[in-house]
Order: structure tokens, then C-alpha cells, then sequence
């Protein structure tokens, strides 16, 4: 009688494959969002509309069992990924940008779009390119940026409304900064118009105030949870806003093999649309944080500027001003924003000391040996 080989059996049941896990894609809107079901098969099982509450999607997925869960990254991408991880299930947040099935077809609607990512995750989830959401405290610390940055943006319309509503009179406000844009910038013109205009500079004042207490807290909270900010502000160019925005952004220096890659990162690399000979010169992705970019290419325009010590930077920058045409000098800003990520996050990864002309030296002292 031949005898069952039970170790044969045994590792035949260890090399089944696991089942594939309920895919679901789930299309977030503002009030409601659509999602679809596929079975373990591919198979659509079920589609639906939820509340985009925290009360909906508890009442909608507590009760399911583990699933795989695509959604796309917005402004409630980040409470639902990780309301749902809590719930047991796995999510992953789609970068929409990246997936051309997504953006680009022809046929979009809610529906479609929650069909569409459950079908990617259930076959390759690097097909929508995922992303990881920073921690709940980065996150409210980057809010408080934001929202110093909307005041910043405000008072900035009301100084130039302000500036704008004296010119039909003739007059005009003494140049300043905004800052210091206060009620005594209104001696001089005649009595109406300087009533009518109080309460407007008024509100200015306040908004600077509100400001200097973001600011102050900013500046707490970089010295005391962030203390690697202060390598960042040895670069010329560098102050605590733009280190403290440019740490909670990228939240984890490890995150990037190379540092080559954080410019990338930040949407200061130029697109590409090569097709056999064609190779047109084309602007940046302008992927990534918009705050964040727009912060280091200030940064870039104070390291190019006349009264801006010497280093590295400023060199290579100048450089490429020199090459001529109308768009050089926007360019080099860009370039020159793009060379000082990769450097921000050199610095914030070794714990070196900044030396502004260390490349400059470095080609001497070969040309010399």
C-alpha cells in the first residue's frame, strides 16, 4: 500500500498562492464619495456612494473585512487613510497626478474613477504611484505654515488695494514694506480719503500682528521639536520659516536615496516629451508642494543677489545669467533653487558644517596640483 508523502503535501498547500484581497476604489468628494467593490476574481461586486463623514465611513467599512483600499490624495485623503488603516484594512493613497488613466481619459466621471483605481491596486499598486502621508502632529504643524502663509497673501491684497484706491487722487503711499504699511502712512492726504482708508490699514496692522504670533510660534517650534532646522540656516537665503517648511514637507530625509532626487521632488526638474528626434525644451513639473517651491525660489533670488555673499551657488547661478536670452535669468532662479533642495537635504542628512565655497576651493586645488 503506497504511503501518502505528507511533507509533499504540505509544501504543495504552502506554495498556493494567498487569495487576492476585496479591492475597493473609492473616488473622495467634498460631501459624498463614490467607491466600487471588485471581488477576489476582478469581478465588480458592488458600487456605492458614502458620506465623506467619519461617522459615514465607520458606518461603511468597520463592518467589511480586511480589504485593500485606493484612494486618491486631497484635501480629506489624509483623516481617511487613517481612519480606514485603524479600521483593519489597507489603503493606498494614489498620486492622481502620475496616473494618465485617471487624468487624462476621456470618460471621467466619480464612478469611473473609483472603478479605475480599484482595478490598479488590485493588479500593481505602484501603478498609481503612492504616497505616504505624514504623521498627524507634521501635519498640524504644516497647517499652522498655511495658514500664516493666507494671512501673509491677505495682507498683501489689502496693501496693494490700499496703494491702488489713492491713485484716482493724485496721491500716493510712500514706498515700504509690508510690515510697516500703518495708519501713519496716511498723513498727508486730504481728510475724506484718509477716513475712508483708516479702517482698511487698520485691518492691515492686525493681520501684521497676527502674523508676528505665527511667527513667534514658528520659531518656537523649530528650536525645540525641529532642532535640525539649524543646519539648513547656514546657507545664506535660509530663515527659520523656510527651514521649518522645507523639514515638515519632506517630514523624512531618509526617505530619498539620493539628494539628487529632492528637486525632483519640489517640481524644479524640467519636463520631458521625447519622441524619437523630437526633444523640446520644456518649464518644470511644478509637481510636489507649491508653498515649498515657491519658498526656495525666493531663497534662490536673495543667493543671487548683488549685495549676496560669495559662494557656490551664486557662482553657478551667475553663470547661467550670462549665457544671455530673455528666460536666463528666470532659469538660473530655478536652477539655483533646485541645487540649493539638493543641498538643504545634504545638510540635514550628514549634520555638516555649510562651507559656501567648498566646490570653488575643491577645482583650485586641483587646477593647482
Amino acid at each position: 500500500m503506497k504511503k501518502n508523502n505528507t511533507r509533499t503535501q504540505s509544501s504543495r498547500r504552502a506554495a498556493r498562492p494567498k487569495p487576492m484581497p476585496i479591492t475597493i476604489g473609492m473616488d473622495l468628494g467634498d460631501r459624498h464619495s463614490e467607491y466600487c467593490v471588485l471581488d477576489q476574481n476582478g469581478e465588480v461586486q458592488k458600487r456605492g456612494s458614502v458620506a465623506t463623514t467619519k461617522a459615514g465611513m465607520r458606518r461603511e467599512f468597520g463592518r467589511r473585512k480586511h480589504s485593500r483600499i485606493a484612494i486618491e490624495v486631497g484635501s480629506h485623503s489624509h483623516w481617511v487613510n487613517s481612519l480606514l488603516r485603524k479600521l483593519g484594512h489597507e489603503v493606498i493613497v494614489a498620486n492622481a497626478r502620475r496616473v494618465r488613466l485617471i487624468t487624462e481619459s476621456s470618460l471621467k466621471n466619480d464612478k469611473l474613477d473609483a472603478r479605475t483605481l480599484a482595478r490598479l491596486a488590485r493588479v500593481d499598486p505602484q501603478l498609481l504611484h503612492p504616497i505616504q502621508h505624514r504623521s498627524e502632529q507634521a501635519q498640524e504643524h504644516l497647517t499652522m505654515l498655511r495658514a500664516r502663509g493666507n494671512l501673509v497673501e491677505a495682507r498683501t491684497q489689502l496693501v496693494n488695494a490700499a496703494r491702488g484706491l489713492v491713485k484716482p487722487f493724485g496721491e500716493r503711499l510712500a514706498k515700504c514694506d509690508a510690515d510697516q504699511m500703518r495708519r501713519e502712512r496716511l498723513e498727508g492726504l486730504p481728510a475724506g480719503l484718509r477716513q475712508i482708508l483708516e479702517p482698511l490699514l487698520e485691518a492691515i496692522e492686525e493681520l501684521t500682528r497676527r502674523i508676528a504670533v505665527y511667527n513667534a510660534q514658528i520659531e518656537k517650534l523649530a528650536r525645540e521639536q525641529y532642532p535640525r532646522t539649524a543646519l539648513l540656516e547656514q546657507v545664506y537665503g535660509v530663515g527659520t520659516l523656510i527651514a521649518f517648511t522645507f523639514v515638515l514637507t519632506l517630514g523624512d530625509a531618509q526617505r530619498f536615496r539620493k539628494s539628487r532626487d529632492v528637486g525632483c521632488y519640489f517640481g524644479l526638474r524640467p519636463r520631458q516629451s521625447q519622441s524619437g528626434e523630437s526633444d523640446p525644451q520644456l518649464g518644470i513639473s511644478k509637481e510636489g508642494d507649491q508653498d515649498a517651491r515657491q519658498m526656495l525660489v525666493q531663497a534662490a533670488q536673495c543667493i543671487l543677489r548683488r549685495d549676496a555673499p560669495d559662494t557656490d551657488l551664486k557662482r553657478w547661478g551667475l553663470k547661467r545669467c550670462e549665457r544671455g536670452g530673455k528666460s536666463a535669468k528666470k532659469k538660473a532662479i530655478v536652477g539655483v533653487a533646485r541645487k540649493l533642495a539638493v543641498l538643504l537635504h545634504h545638510l540635514w542628512v550628514s549634520g555638516e558644517v555649510y562651507e559656501p565655497l567648498r566646490n570653488s576651493q575643491l577645482a583650485q586645488r586641483s587646477a593647482a596640483a
